[in-house]
């Protein structure tokens, strides 16, 4: 349960900074780095750093380690490791790139969001 609480947090941050398309991955079996991945974009540079930055503050006013946070300057791609839940939140055009869901897509979705909204 502490997983999915963390992992809930994490989709609420980023979707009260209005990351777009946001995609929450069950790694579980599938993968030793982390149970969960969140996968979304902004579409400017500030944009990419208000949701990293969102949830990296989300998961320390609720006593979750972030582990780091790489990539933060740039905005391309944000890497924020918050140990059992891996944010990914990328720019725009570097999302489309990189295609992580289409790497991963083996990897069952979590319906986060419906969720939030109920």
């Amino acid at each position: 349960m502490h997983n999915q609480e963390l992992l809930k947090l994490a989709v609420k941050a980023a979707d009260d900074k209005r990351a777009e398309n946001i995609t929450a991955l069950n790694m579980q079996g599938i993968s030793l780095i982390a149970d969960y991945f969140i996968i979304c974009h902004g579409n400017s540079d500030k944009q990419v750093q208000a949701i990293a930055r969102g949830i990296r503050e989300i998961a320390l006013e609720n006593n979750f380690d972030v582990k780091r946070m790489e990539g933060f300057e740039e905005a391309r791609w944000v890497l924020i490791d918050l140990g059992d839940v891996v944010a990914h939140v990328f720019h725009r055009d570097e999302r489309v790139y990189y295609n992580l869901e289409r790497l991963w897509g083996d990897a069952p979705r979590v319906d986060t969001l419906s969720e939030l909204n109920s």
